[in-house]
C-alpha cells in the first residue's frame, strides 16, 4: 500500500506562479482584447476587391455610395456596420456538362441547350468573361455576396445565347467566322442587359458544341460529300492552272528560241559585215599596191627609154660578171680586150663613150 503525502510548494515556486498569472493578466489578456477589437472594427480589402459599407445603426443607414479600395478600413462593430466585398478582377462563368474541363475558379452550370433555326438542338459549351465595374449598382440592384451570379448572370446568359446562336442553322455552326460573329452578338446582348447593373461582359467564347449522334452523322456525311465536290473542283482548277502554266512555259521557251535565233542571225550579219569590210579594205590595199607596182614599172620603162639608158644597160651587163671568177679574153687583135682601156670596154658592152659623155 502506497502512502501519499501532500507536498506544499515552496515560497519561490508560489512567487513564480503568481508572476506568470500577473504576466497573463497584464500582457496576454490585453493583447487578446486588442486583437478581438481590431478584428471587429477593421476590415482589410484585398488588391483584387471592392468594398461597399452598409450602415445598419446610425444617422445615415443603408448602403453607402463610397467604394472602398485596397487597405484597412474602420467599421462599427456588433453589426452596426457591415463591409461587403466584391471582386475587381475578371470573373469566369462557364456552361458545360464536363466540369473537369472548366476553370477551377469558374462558376459552372449545365451546358446551354440551343435550338437552331432549322429546328435541331445543339448543346454548346460556353465561357463568359466579365468583371464588376460598379459595386454600388451591383449591391443595390442585384444584392450582396454572390447574388450577382445567381440573380445577375445565370438568368440572362442562356436566353441571350439562344437569341444570338439560334439564328444559325445546324451546318452554320461549323462556320467559324459566323460562329464568332454570333458569339460577339450574344456578348453585346448580355452586356446591354448587365451594364446598367454594374457588370461588364468582356467575352463570350464558344468552346465546343454537340449534336445528337444521328444529326452529327448526317452532317459529317454531307460535309464529306461537300468536301469531295470541293476536292474535285480544286483538282479541275488545278489541272486548268497547270495547263495554263504549261502553255506559258511553252510560249516562254519558244520566245527564248526565237530570241536566240535572232541573236545568232545578228551575230552572223555582223560577222558578214566585218568580213566584207575586211575584204573590201584588203582589195583596195591590193589595188593600190598593184597600181604602185605598175607605176613603178612604167617609170622604170620610161627611164630605160631616155638618154643614158644604154649606160645603165651596160652597168647591168657588168653585174653579170660578178659571179665569174675567171674569163679568158683575147688581149690583141680587133676583138682583143684590154681591161685598162675603159673606152674599149664600154664599146664591148655597146656603150658609146662620146654619146654618154654628151648625155
Amino acid at each position: 500500500m502506497v502512502n501519499w503525502k501532500k507536498v506544499e510548494p515552496s515560497d519561490a515556486q508560489q512567487e513564480a506562479i503568481q508572476n506568470i498569472f500577473a504576466f497573463f493578466a497584464k500582457v496576454i489578456v490585453p493583447l487578446c482584447l486588442l486583437l478581438v477589437i481590431f478584428k471587429a472594427c477593421f476590415v482589410y480589402i484585398r488588391p483584387n476587391e471592392f468594398g461597399i459599407k452598409q450602415v445598419n445603426v446610425g444617422l445615415k443607414t443603408g448602403v453607402q455610395e463610397r467604394v472602398y479600395t485596397t487597405g484597412l478600413h474602420f467599421i462599427m462593430p456588433l453589426g452596426f456596420e457591415v463591409m461587403h466585398r466584391f471582386p475587381r478582377d475578371t470573373q469566369v462563368f462557364e456552361l458545360t456538362n464536363y466540369r473537369e474541363t472548366a476553370s477551377q475558379a469558374a462558376r459552372v452550370e449545365k451546358v446551354a441547350h440551343i435550338q437552331t433555326s432549322d429546328g435541331f438542338f445543339a448543346d454548346v459549351d460556353v465561357s463568359i468573361l466579365y468583371h464588376i465595374v460598379d459595386p454600388y449598382k451591383v449591391i443595390t440592384m442585384i444584392g450582396p455576396g454572390k447574388l450577382y451570379e445567381d440573380n445577375g448572370i445565370i438568368p440572362k446568359v442562356e436566353p441571350k445565347l439562344k437569341e444570338a446562336l439560334g439564328e444559325m442553322t445546324t451546318e452554320e455552326f461549323y462556320n467559324s467566322p459566323l460562329r464568332v460573329e454570333k458569339a460577339n452578338k450574344a456578348k453585346d446582348l448580355l452586356d446591354i442587359e448587365l451594364r446598367p447593373k454594374g457588370i461588364s461582359v468582356d467575352h463570350v467564347l464558344i468552346r465546343y458544341f454537340y449534336f445528337s449522334e444521328q444529326i452529327q452523322k448526317n452532317i459529317e456525311e454531307k460535309k464529306l460529300k461537300d468536301q469531295l465536290v470541293f476536292t474535285n473542283q480544286s483538282k479541275a482548277k488545278a489541272s486548268t492552272e497547270e495547263a495554263m502554266v504549261y502553255k506559258v512555259r511553252q510560249e516562254g521557251e519558244a520566245n527564248i528560241k526565237v530570241r536566240l535565233e535572232e541573236g545568232k542571225a545578228y551575230v552572223m550579219k555582223k560577222n558578214a559585215d566585218r568580213d566584207l569590210y575586211v575584204r573590201t579594205k584588203k582589195a583596195e590595199g591590193d589595188l593600190l599596191v598593184k597600181l604602185a607596182e605598175a607605176q613603178k614599172t612604167e617609170l622604170i620603162n620610161e627611164a630605160y627609154q631616155k638618154k643614158g639608158s644604154d649606160r645603165l644597160v651596160g652597168l647591168k651587163m657588168a653585174d653579170v660578171f660578178k659571179g665569174i671568177d675567171i674569163i679568158v679574153l683575147p688581149s690583141s687583135g680587133k676583138g682583143g680586150m684590154n681591161p685598162l682601156d675603159l673606152e674599149n670596154s664600154l664599146k664591148v658592152f655597146g656603150v658609146d663613150s662620146a654619146t654618154s659623155g654628151k648625155d
